[in-house]
């Protein structure tokens, strides 16, 4: 538990990447912060920081002493303030364009008028990584937010590989559509047997070498390397073949999922940290959960296809008609940029064909409407925040994957976790009929739900008192303070991924004498970090950056300061593969 002392508090900066989608989670580990004891700056881009001023008013900004928001330019020209901007021009921009605001912002709050404890670490999005380096500039940790599914990162991960093996780009955009998709990619880490080109995140269906969101994603995921933490919104229960992945190559990887479940055990209930900090940039609709209270259980389909998800209007045409010819109410989330270069809308034939047991909202709360009772089944583009959400509910889900990595986690459901089934993407409104009738009333559907309630179960056990996700936070605040968490303790991060390297160890004492660990060469094996023994790891600091200093001057021998200890470490066959 941090001071009690404001002066003294640990100070987070909080740096979401500027999408809905991101800023939810990253909002959530902040607030678990701030309950244990952190003084939170949260650091908005000016665009999204007036979207949320519209939607919450200026009270969510004021709620709770010691949470503060800040904002800084994305670099992009006014767009429209009811939509995402454009991604791959908002990826460019962050990369290029925000570290210098950043700095600007660390600077002021270090400053003798800020008015706050200086700064005593950085958090991030991991596709933000420009805060490493603004981190690294004042000296304090940083860790980074994977706020996708494991499954997603080392799908990403394993972009560079694809272009290597010359799987990627596509040849030409006949391979979206003549099976080449289908071809299966055997041995990737982490994964499932039988993985797939179309399960992959679908920023490789590109012809473009040069394409920003293939690059955009191979750099990030490999930076993901360089912070002190890396933070998931997952659990061990669900996903813990890529999480053993992930921590094979990573720095001390801290499971605190699901989110959802841990911040609602340690944030109290009606506490202005509770109602007052949100981040819904549309605003909520009322009279959804009255709407849900007059229907019976497991009766309603809800449908939302997230913050992103784009249609054409012959598509949402389909889903209309699909969900009007179940027979089943439903309440469907359809946002005003839904459809592309277009708004929403709908036919008189299909408003009256639905009249009685059909609602149509702008956005909701969707946490609390996908936990009421009548939700039987959850139409859902599959992204990682969403998917959560429904194994939290034991609630099941019919998949329409449109973005990112919401292709993978679409293929974990349906053939891992055994909650799912996958809405072809040429949407036909007789499937989307036949599936929401499967899922609500067919052998199948019943097979999803029974598998949906034991992820539920699991989901709750992880939040538990002293359970793992307690644990990895009590873990992740050690390192954001400064400290070894236990997580870290055996592993000194050098951030080695794609490197072909050979350490010898010396180990030198205060007098002088130094002892060679002639029976101990310990490889850095492509992608893994170096165990140490214990007594050798002792209060080591710094290793990864002074680790890249010196490669990037050409160094082949490296020597390594510590409190009690020198690491004295020579490399052979080095240098970036």
């Amino acid at each position: 538990m941090a001071s009690s002392d404001p002066a003294q508090k640990p100070h987070a900066v909080c740096v979401p990447y500027p999408a809905q989608g991101h800023i939810t989670p990253m909002l959530k580990v902040a607030k678990l912060l701030h309950a244990g004891g952190f003084h939170v700056t949260f650091v908005l881009t000016e665009f999204n920081y007036a979207r949320l001023l519209r939607s919450r008013g200026q009270a969510v900004f004021d709620a709770c002493p010691g949470f503060d928001f800040t904002a800084i330019p994305d670099g992009l020209p006014p767009s429209d303030p009811d939509a995402t901007q454009d991604i791959p021009a908002l990826c460019r921009s962050t990369m290029t364009t925000c570290l210098p605001h950043l700095n600007a912002i660390l600077a002021r709050l270090n400053g003798p008028a800020s008015g706050v404890p200086p700064v005593t670490c950085v958090l991030c999005d991991g596709v933000m990584s420009f805060a490493y380096d603004a981190a690294r500039e004042i000296g304090v940790p940083c860790a980074g937010l994977w706020t996708a599914s494991a499954c997603g990162f080392m799908a990403y991960n394993h972009y560079k590989q694809l272009v290597e093996d010359g799987l990627v780009p596509l040849k030409d955009e006949a391979q979206l559509t003549d099976g080449y998709l289908d071809t299966v990619v055997d041995g990737v880490p982490g994964l499932c047997d039988g993985f797939q080109l179309r399960d992959f995140p679908n920023f490789i269906r590109t012809t473009d070498r040069d394409d920003i969101l293939l690059n955009f994603l191979i750099r990030e995921s490999g930076r993901m390397s360089l912070p002190d933490a890396v933070i998931i919104n997952s659990f061990d229960d669900l996903e813990k073949p890529a999480l053993d992945a992930m921590r094979a190559i990573l720095p001390p990887v801290y499971t605190l999922g699901p989110l959802l479940l841990h911040v609602r055990r340690l944030v109290p209930a009606g506490s202005p940290l509770d109602v007052g900090v949100r981040s819904n940039l549309w605003k909520e609709q009322d009279g959804l959960i009255e709407w849900l209270d007059a229907r019976p259980p497991r009766s309603v389909v809800y449908v939302n296809y997230g913050s992103i998800t784009v249609m054409t209007n012959e598509q949402m045409l389909e889903f209309a008609w699909g969900l009007a010819n179940s027979g089943y109410p439903f309440l469907w989330n359809v946002r005003p940029d839904l459809v592309k270069g277009d708004a929403a809308v709908l036919p008189p034939e299909f408003q009256a064909a639905i009249e009685g047991r059909g609602l149509l909202t702008t956005w909701c709360p969707q946490e609390v409407v996908i936990e009421h009772e009548a939700v039987g089944v959850f139409l859902t583009h599959s992204g990682w925040n969403s998917t959560l959400e429904s194994l939290c509910a034991g609630v099941p889900m019919l998949s329409w994957p449109f973005f990112a990595e919401q292709q993978t986690n679409c293929r974990y459901k349906r053939t891992e976790w055994g909650v799912g089934m996958e809405i072809g993407g040429e949407v036909r409104r007789a499937e989307v009929a036949a599936m929401i009738r499967e899922a609500m009333e067919g052998e199948k559907g019943e097979e999803m739900r029974h598998r949906a309630a034991e992820w539920k179960q699991k989901a709750a056990l992880a939040t538990l008192p002293g359970g793992p996700s307690e644990t990895n936070l009590d873990g992740l605040i050690h390192v954001l303070q400064g400290k070894t968490g236990q997580a870290g303790k055996n592993k000194v991060p050098f951030g080695l991924r794609n490197m072909k390297v050979i350490f010898q160890l010396e180990i030198c004492n205060r007098g002088g004498a130094r002892t060679v660990l002639q029976d101990e060469l310990i490889p850095a094996m492509k992608g893994h970090l170096v165990p140490l023994l214990d007594a050798q790891m002792a209060q080591v600091t710094a290793l990864r950056r002074d680790f890249k200093l010196a490669l990037s001057i050409g160094c082949n021998r490296i020597m390594i300061q510590s409190d009690c200890l020198d690491v004295m470490t020579t490399m052979y066959d080095g240098g970036q593969s």
